[in-house]
């Protein structure tokens, strides 16, 4: 008896609630927020460093080269002719022996006439590699009699300018090391020199060259490692490199203010290692800076991470990067 009207109220029910549900989607849609395309939908949170203090040693690394110093002429002071030649080609000398001896013939008052005698003498020690001149032929003052090739070696390599600026002082030795040789020796009488306007076209840059000592034994040909030492800070405020427009002497770094805003901030700096540099004026430990300088994120390059490149979006949409070690 009570399935006759228990079954159709169930299904009177059922079809009140269908109902119910097509009205609710027909005439009252949910309504979803649109976003303002005007509001960024992220924001790039810069990242930041403290000044901190640090050690920065300012070597510079270069690919060099060992050869031996070019043969040094031995020069005619007088005019006149070539009397005797006291040595051949290929022996060996030492800084002072006679090389040629030159006759210039002299006139007395009375009309004779007698020949002084000049010495022409090596100029160093070492071999002598060239002998153009012959008995009897004439020469004046300045002539290359004979050319001396020293038993000595310096070792060169090539700077690149902008290295130029890391040496604060002009260094007077560097270390050098030979893969499976002796082992690393002091090359002193450094000297640094910069290829002229309207000089030799092959000369590309900077080059540096110093003399190896005497009682190291080398060959011409060998490859060489060279350091030289640019001065080392210590216990100095130090900051990434990429922190700072420019690297030389002044720079620019953007202090982070208590409000979270930035302000340009003029430095002096010191020396640098091409990773750190150190703050000689302008900043105060524990002061934040800008880790990157504007502009250099969002590129994903080394050093200056973007979307892609060490950045990543946060879980509220803002956009953040991790350091990234240059």
């Amino acid at each position: 008896m009570w399935r006759t009207w228990v079954f159709p109220i169930i299904r009177i029910l059922i079809f009140a609630a269908i109902a119910a549900a097509l009205v609710k989607v027909a005439f009252f849609p949910e309504v979803s927020e649109v976003p303002d395309p005007a509001e960024p939908g992220a924001v790039i949170v810069e990242p930041q460093i403290m000044v901190e203090r640090g050690t920065v040693s300012n070597d510079i690394q270069l690919s060099g080269m060992v050869a031996a110093d070019a043969a040094l002429p031995a020069k005619s002071t007088a005019e006149g002719k070539i009397r005797s030649i006291k040595v051949g080609q290929g022996q060996s000398v030492a800084e002072g022996d006679v090389l040629v001896v030159v006759w210039t013939e002299m006139l007395r008052d009375n009309g004779t006439s007698w020949f002084k005698e000049t010495l022409v003498t090596a100029p160093s020690a070492g071999v002598v590699s060239s002998l153009p001149m012959v008995v009897n032929q004439y020469v004046s003052v300045g002539d290359i009699v004979a050319q001396v090739a020293p038993s000595s070696y310096h070792v060169s390599g090539s700077l690149q300018p902008e290295q130029l600026y890391r040496l604060l002082e002009q260094p007077t030795e560097a270390t050098i090391t030979i893969p499976n040789g002796p082992a690393p020796f002091t090359c002193t009488g450094l000297t640094i020199s910069t290829p002229l306007a309207g000089g030799d076209d092959g000369a590309n840059g900077p080059s540096i060259t110093c003399r190896v000592p005497g009682d190291v034994r080398v060959f011409p040909g060998l490859m060489a490692e060279i350091t030289v030492a640019g001065g080392i800070a210590e216990d100095v405020l130090v900051v990434p490199t990429t922190a700072v427009e420019g690297l030389a002497e002044f720079g620019n770094v953007y202090l982070v203010l208590p409000d979270g805003t930035t302000e340009l901030r003029p430095v002096v700096l010191g020396i640098n290692d091409g990773v750190m540099v150190e703050i000689v004026e302008g900043l105060e430990q524990g002061d934040m800076i800008l880790q990157f300088i504007p502009g250099a994120l969002g590129d994903g390059g080394v050093g200056f991470p973007g979307p892609g490149g060490g950045c990543y979006e946060g879980p509220t949409g803002e956009i953040v990067c991790e350091d990234v070690v240059r």
